[in-house]
């Protein structure tokens, strides 16, 4: 495996598959086996890199990720979820019973929660990032300066934040399979 100490880096799953093609080429230009071996050794390695990296496990606002960051929704999320659910249900009943009135207003409820949870789902992404921006760089700043401490700290907020993100990609790919 590589260097990377928690095994959930994009980026290093990227400079993974890039020597594993350079391995697979050089096999092929010499025939060796041993070559070819290593270069799918280092293709898998890159290849379970990379699902790792995005691999989040989310119960109700909370996402967690392979490298350990935690991450809660934004309130905006629940709140528009919640509505979305209430709004359904009115429409259904107003439909059932012939009440077009509330019909009309579950409509509206429900249009409202979408609008709310897409809201909240754009300031986690953006916060995440953020998050993973700002750990990135103080983590080099304190690799830089040997604070192990802050360099620890930097790692917890881009974990974090990389979390935040994933909770948001689940949350819209269970979306995407739902309205298949």
């Amino acid at each position: 495996m590589s260097g990377n100490k928690d095994q959930t880096s994009t980026l290093q799953s990227v400079v993974d598959q890039a020597s594993a093609a350079i391995s697979s080429g050089i096999g092929s230009l010499t025939g060796n086996p041993a070559d070819k071996r290593e270069a799918e050794t280092k293709r898998a390695t890159a290849d379970a890199e990379h699902d790792l990296s995005h691999t989040a496990a989310k119960a109700g606002p909370f996402t967690v990720n392979a490298s350990g960051g935690v991450a809660k929704d934004d309130p905006d999320r629940s709140a528009g979820s919640w509505n979305q659910t209430v709004g359904s249900a009115k429409e259904a009943l107003g439909g059932l019973v012939g009440a077009e009135g509330l019909r009309q207003e579950g409509i509206r409820q429900n249009e409202e929660g979408k609008g709310q949870e897409a809201q909240g789902q754009v300031k986690d992404l953006g916060k995440g990032l953020h998050d993973r921006v700002g750990g990135a760089i103080g983590g080099a700043v304190a690799g830089l300066t040997g604070n192990a401490a802050q360099q620890s700290e930097a790692q917890k907020q881009h974990d974090d934040g990389k979390a935040r993100q994933r909770g948001v990609e689940v949350d819209l790919q269970k979306q995407a399979r739902q309205e298949i």
